[in-house]
This record gives structure tokens, sequence and C-alpha cells, in this order.
């Protein structure tokens, strides 16, 4: 019986983003970059390619008449081919261009004005999927074959140019972290397939500038993200690196507030003075967190 408080970003995608949740995953690091701005929502579903999302998506995605009911989706991230590019005759084989097609699809039911999906404030971001080590991928009944999932992972920069939408690229850092070896991919792949922690954490090793930074910096999928979000999306950071972007939904939790933004013993005091004290229900009114 939980309330329409906060709007959402939404995680659509195969296993890829279902275990988002693990520890250190991309939908972990979201969640915890957004707290008390935006929910995450996880619709990644195991062993599913682009034929079946799209069934899918019509279920979870609301419609126009239905999406002043529920929380709008600010953004959504879009995550498949790890599935869609096993070869045929697999049950999960998507042909490159009907992948393609599919991918557009999906897109077009958010944006085009006259789809029952039309979402006109939700941002998306494709995501190509990730190399793939065969050497480590020992399921001979659901094979996989490296070079095919690179050009899956090509087909989804077409469709983000064709589509006008960004791409989250984490093939390449991820080939050029693994010296550009398909056999030293086994580090970030706990199968051959699916990311590790690693893979989720991975460090871009292209240069010492990336080498140095911060760990919650290198995350090569939140990462991803979170750089598309700071050059496609402004409205949508939820720091203050950039200027005020967005406020939490609620007034300031002064302790919070004050030690993981600026320190300042001023801001500390003023944020106290958002909640009048001896009446606070009007203080405590949901706000809307874009500015």
């Amino acid at each position: 019986m939980a309330a329409n408080v906060q709007d959402v970003i939404m995680l659509v995608g195969d296993s890829l983003t279902q275990r988002g949740w693990e520890q250190g995953g991309f939908a972990q690091l979201l969640s915890e970059r957004y707290v008390r701005k935006l929910d995450v929502i996880n619709r990644g579903l195991g062993g599913y390619q682009t034929d079946w999302a799209i069934p899918v998506c019509e279920q979870i995605f609301a419609k126009q008449h239905e999406q002043h009911h529920v929380p709008q989706v600010k953004l959504l991230t879009i995550w498949y081919g790890a599935n869609d590019a096993a070869p045929a005759p697999s049950p999960q084989h998507v042909p490159r261009d009907r992948y393609k097609e599919n991918l557009s699809h999906l897109i077009q039911m958010v944006k085009s004005p006259t789809s029952a999906y039309y979402s006109p404030e939700t941002r998306i971001i494709l995501i190509t999927p990730p190399p793939v080590n065969t050497k480590q991928w020992d399921i001979p009944e659901s094979p996989r074959v490296f070079e095919t999932t690179r050009l899956y992972a090509e087909a989804v920069k077409e469709v983000g140019e064709k589509e006008n939408v960004p791409v989250a690229d984490i093939w390449t850092p991820m080939f050029d972290g693994a010296g550009r070896s398909e056999e030293g991919c086994e580090k970030y792949l706990n199968d051959g397939l699916h990311l590790n922690s690693d893979g989720y954490n991975v460090r871009a090793n292209l240069n010492s500038d990336l080498q140095a930074c911060s760990p919650s910096r290198s995350k090569i999928v939140f990462k991803a993200i979170v750089d598309i979000v700071e050059r496609v999306y402004p409205e949508l950071d939820p720091t203050e690196e950039h200027g005020v972007r967005m406020q939490s939904v609620f007034v300031p939790c002064v302790f919070f507030e004050f030690i993981s933004a600026s320190k300042d013993a001023d801001a500390f005091m003023r944020s106290w003075n958002e909640v009048n004290v001896q009446n606070p229900r009007p203080s405590l009114v949901k706000r809307k967190t874009q500015l």
C-alpha cells in the first residue's frame, strides 16, 4: 500500500540487469545516488531477449491514461543483447536486424506521441552487451560467439544514432581493460557471460587519469550511466556539482545533507529552519524533485 511519492528510474533488460541489485551492482549504486529523489525499479528478467521484452514492456510500462496514477519514469535504461546474440537455433536467438528493430520499437513505445505508452518526461539510455569469453562459457546447449556479441554491441550504437538516444558503451572499456583479449575478459565474468563484482566495478584502465579515479567513479556500467546523465540529461543530475539540479522529495535530512554536501555550518542550520518545529506538518509535504 505504498503511496505515489517519488518518481522512478526503471531498468529493463536480461539477467545483467536483474543482477544489478547484487553488491556493487549498478542498480544498487543508482539507488544510493538517487536516494530520497528517485526510486529504482529493476525489471531485469534473466534469459530474456528483445522479442520477449516487447510484450513484457507492454505490461510494465504505464499507458498514457494510467500515468497520472503512478510514479513517472524519469530515466529508462534498456539493456538487452547478451541473449539475442545466441546463435540459431537457440530459442534466445534474435537476428541482428530484428534485434535493432526491437530496440527501436521499445524506444518508440516511450518516445512516439502516437504510442499508447508515450511518456515525454522519460529519458532513455541504451546499454551495449559486454564481451563474452567463450573459453569460459561452458554450456553447449546455449552457446555464444565472441565476434557475434561484438556485432550486437555495435548494433546498439547504430540504433542509438538512428533514434537519437545516448548509448552507454560498456563493451569497449571492458575489452580494453582485459587487454583486448577474449580470454582476458575472464577476470570480469563469473561464467563467461555474466558480470562478476569486478565486471560491475571494473576500472576502465585506459590511461593514468582513469587509473587515478576513485573506486566510486570507476564502476563501468554505473559510471557510463552517470556520465550520460551529466552530459545529456543534466536535469536528472542529483548532485550539486553542476549547479542545483534536483532536490529531495522531503526537506533535507539535517545530518545526511550536512555530512554529504558542503559541511557548511550555516547550511546545517538552514536545513533545520526548513521545518517548523512547533507545527511541522505543513513543512513535511512532498516536493517535486526537479527544480
